[in-house]
């Protein structure tokens, strides 16, 4: 069998990954980001950033990054580009909130570090270069940033930014327009795309066709071709780009570091240029800053790697989740679910996270899709506000304080409402939302967004959603009865068990639930079907449901959807373009949704294999999530991330290889599965229920979980059976906890949990 290619190493403690071999089979990226800035770069510096403001509106300060080193007209890039050009000793480290890559050549020491400091609209760079020759040598350090902060270019059209140099800023900048807050939408301001350095610039360019060259590329400059270096160029409608050229003299064995800043100011008073003493005071803050906010939970299980992608970056990766979503654009459904991943780990800042996501609701209890370029998007999506009251049990029950219900949040119209009003009238929506049989309308998609078409009559139904609204409803419910508003707890109920009875009637398809009807009544997701005879999630959220066929549909799963490299979400995968479903059969067959392995509903069967307590399939689930296990396929990938996808068989060469990193809830879920799922730590309002469902092989494995300032740690001694518990102690006693509740006290407590 094939070995899984790591292009690196994981630090001890699982908090950086060291990727040592430069040519991975595609970019390996890491995120940075504060509340109003993201950016993100793969090995070799490749990648972007971007500000952004509370409706959306963005300014796409970086599009590329390079760094570059002359020397008697020759040169090189820090960042290891192009690949194979004799570099020594490369090292990119990524961790939680910063970057470091490292790499020798022509005597030369180099190491870029950049990171996202914890408030403004920055990036920061520490650039040292090292002499290891016995002789003094006189360098040119040149960082670049490719900027659309003046527009897109495009060819034959206007570009009509300005460009220049702030020499008491130290500061090449790019000059645009555009709406940002605090103006009102329609009002653009100026804005400043800006680098700065600790030392006095001995060259700049703010013209792309000056230093790359009309005829040049980024990974070879026009100027540095040329020998030029940099020519101390304006920029006046031509296309912007920010350069700095900072000349270093190395005595033998010597070292020194230039600082930066790459950022976004909207006039020139903003604009400042770093010193040693501010960039190690803002990266010491933002690593003081991740200690705290993902300190909640850790692992230990016989699985290290599995331990080190859970305590080091899936963390990480749900915190991004619930602030910047799918970083493209301001998913609302996909802050909402990430937010109540993430509060597993984090409760206080997670229930900040979502008030602030159900000011985007409408106070008709209708959730739109995105927030984006100053505006609230519906584009025609049912689901969006379904998550809003699993998330909001989930953040109660981990602080035990329903009467944060109480706390009043704003309406996207302006109008303001408690947050159980908010939750209250989330139901209510859906519940009056209905179409054929009296099931919850697909109108332009649900979680599936590919399935577009299937609804836009609005006649079409989405069982799914129904279903998904069953198991929202009923958290409504507890939560209502909690509040003390028994009327609405009852009423809840009922109007369950009557969605229960039509999904029953009309979406069970006699071995597992369909999918949808269309506005035709067309069946999506029944054996009478060609292709997509089935469709994953309907049986997924059957169990999180609790409805009466869950087991029989789950066992579907297992005959008609599982395959070596993990669970299909639908098939057959269509081959060819459908018109009542849209974008979804227009994709290759088994691409992402049309039949692939969507990772995000695998994280979401461990938890159902969990609640039905099927241990096995919970090991067997797991395996084939995790790039780096090989018990069932070979796949390849980052080994600290997780994917949208694994492509599936019919794809030829894609096979067993990857969709894209880190914008997923298949990081957020895993998360969620392996806390209150696989560990079993499921918060309640009395304490903390324990009721894990392990892999088999685990002998033994632990937890710690902060629970409302009380640390529990938590050891699983297991035998043959890994979901019954059998006994709890608790500080070397005994106890008898009723439902296997254990409330906290004190600031620490020794849990054992003896599990067959």
């Amino acid at each position: 069998m094939k070995e899984y290619k790591w292009y690196g190493h994981f630090s001890d403690d699982g908090r950086s990954y060291f990727i040592t071999e430069p040519e991975t089979p595609r970019h390996w990226y890491n995120y940075f980001f504060n509340d109003t800035f993201v950016s993100f770069t793969s090995q070799v510096g490749f990648g972007e950033g971007l500000c952004q403001d509370s409706m959306g509106r963005r300014i796409p300060l970086i599009m590329n990054r390079n760094v570059f080193v002359s020397e008697n007209g020759k040169y090189f890039s820090i960042c290891g580009l192009p690949i194979n050009s004799g570099y020594e000793n490369f090292v990119c480290e990524h961790s939680n909130g910063y970057s470091v890559i490292s790499l020798e050549k022509n005597g030369i020491k180099t190491s870029f570090t950049l990171f996202v400091p914890n408030e403004g609209n920055r990036e920061m760079w520490a650039i040292t270069l090292t002499n290891t020759t016995e002789k003094n040598r006189t360098l040119a350090l040149i960082p670049y940033v490719k900027t659309d902060i003046d527009g897109a270019y495009r060819p034959q059209g206007y570009n009509t930014g300005l460009g220049g140099f702030f020499s008491d800023k130290n500061a090449v900048y790019a000059l645009g327009h555009m709406e940002f807050e605090p103006k009102k939408s329609g009002m653009k301001r100026n804005v400043y795309g800006y680098m700065a350095s600790s030392e006095k610039p001995n060259g700049f360019d703010s013209r792309r066709n000056a230093f790359i060259g009309p005829y040049g590329e980024e990974q070879h400059p026009a100027a540095l071709e040329k020998g030029l270096l940099c020519q101390n160029t304006d920029c006046n409608s031509e296309k912007c780009c920010l350069v700095l050229q900072n000349d270093v003299t190395l005595k033998a064995g010597e070292s020194k570091t230039v600082y930066y800043s790459v950022g976004v100011a909207f006039d020139e008073d903003e604009m400042t240029y770093p010193d040693k003493a501010e960039f190690e005071s803002e990266f010491a803050a933002m690593k003081a800053k991740y200690a705290e906010v993902l300190g909640g939970v850790e692992i230990k299980t016989p699985w290290e790697n599995y331990d080190k992608l859970i305590n080091g970056w899936m963390k990480y990766a749900a915190d991004m989740g619930s602030r910047w979503a799918r970083v493209r654009h301001n998913g609302y459904r996909d802050m909402t679910s990430d937010t109540g991943c993430f509060a597993l780990v984090n409760p206080k800042l997670a229930w900040e996270r979502f008030k602030r996501i159900l000011s985007f609701q409408y106070d008709s209890g209708y959730a739109p899709r995105t927030i984006i370029d100053g505006g609230v998007r519906d584009r025609k999506f049912s689901d969006n506000t379904v998550w809003l009251n699993m998330t909001a049990i989930t953040i109660l029950k981990e602080l035990g304080d329903v009467r944060l219900l109480d706390e009043k949040v704003k309406f996207n119209n302006g109008s303001e409402a408690t947050v159980y009003e908010h939750l209250k009238r989330s139901v209510d929506f859906l519940w009056n939302f209905t179409g054929l049989y009296g099931l919850v309308r697909i109108w332009g998609g649900d979680w599936n967004d590919c399935v577009n078409f299937a609804g836009l009559k609005g006649k079409g139904v989405s069982a799914w959603l129904s279903i998904a609204w069953c198991a929202a409803n009923a958290n409504f419910a507890e939560l209502a009865e909690k509040y003390g508003k028994t009327d609405d707890a009852k009423i809840a109920r009922e109007r369950g068990r009557i969605m229960a009875d039509r999904i029953e009637k009309h979406a069970w398809d006699g071995a597992y639930y369909i999918y949808a009807r269309t506005d035709d009544d067309i069946v999506m997701g029944s054996h009478t079907c060609e292709q997509g005879k089935i469709f994953l999630i309907s049986q997924l959220w059957s169990v999180f449901a609790g409805l009466e066929n869950a087991e029989k549909a789950m066992d579907s799963v297992e005959e008609l959807l599982e395959i070596p490299l993990g669970t299909r979400l639908a098939y057959p995968a269509y081959d060819h373009h459908i018109d009542y479903i849209g974008d979804m059969a227009e994709k290759p067959a088994g691409v992402q949704d049309n039949g692939g392995i969507y990772l995000h509903p695998s994280a979401w069967k461990l938890a159902a294999d969990s609640i039905l307590r099927r241990a096995d399939k919970v090991e067997t689930g797991l395996k084939k999530i995790l790039v780096f296990d090989t018990d069932y396929e070979v796949k390849c990938g980052e080994p600290y991330a997780l994917y949208n996808s694994y492509f599936a068989p019919e794809t030829g060469y894609r096979y067993a290889t990857p969709g894209q990193s880190w914008r997923t809830a298949a990081s957020s879920w895993l998360l969620k599965s392996t806390i209150e799922y696989i560990f079993g730590l499921h918060p309640e309002f009395d304490g903390l229920r324990i009721e894990p469902c392990l892999p088999l092989s685990w002998k033994s494995c632990s937890i710690k979980k902060v629970f409302r300032g009380c640390t529990y740690n938590i050891e699983y001694v297991c035998s043959d059976n890994g979901c019954e518990v059998s006994k709890i102690e608790v500080n070397g006693k005994e106890v008898h906890a009723e439902r296997n509740i254990i409330s906290p006290e004190g600031d620490e407590m020794n849990v054992k949990v003896y599990v067959g």
